[in-house]
């Protein structure tokens, strides 16, 4: 077990906190969910960034850089608080700078350590977002 450990009200918060920096648009708001050695799998997609302020920090850039807008919502959360991990399904619908809404249904599994995000991992439908 961490240090910090988080109940099930305050990893659904941690989760919808992150989700919610990530629709304003804010990096540091973002990555202040992650630990520093943070790592990030698309799974379905094959890919891994590793590090909060590096890799993890540019994935984001690029994801704000490629849509104009973005929102999660229609969470549905499974919560392991002994374990300190939550799974959460959702909606995503990104709009590109031309207009275009694109949906999809997404899932994460959060794994955390310390209060913070020490591994994610995605499943996302359609195309990657996160590239």
């Amino acid at each position: 077990m961490t240090s910090k450990t988080l109940n099930e009200a305050q990893l659904i918060a941690l989760v919808e906190k992150y989700f919610a920096a990530v629709d304003r648009k804010n990096v540091a708001d973002t990555l202040a969910c992650f630990a520093p050695n943070a790592r990030f799998s698309i799974a379905n997609h094959g890919l891994l960034y590793e590090g909060r302020d590096t890799e993890l920090k540019g994935m984001y850039e690029r994801l704000n850089e490629r849509y104009a807008q973005v929102w999660h919502g229609q969470f549905s959360h499974t919560v392991d608080v002994k374990a300190q991990r939550i799974a959460s399904r959702f909606r995503v619908e990104n709009i590109t700078h031309q207009g275009e809404k694109l949906i999809k249904n997404n899932c994460n599994f959060f794994e955390l350590n310390a209060g913070l995000f020490g591994a994610v991992f995605v499943y996302m439908s359609g195309e990657n977002s996160l590239g």
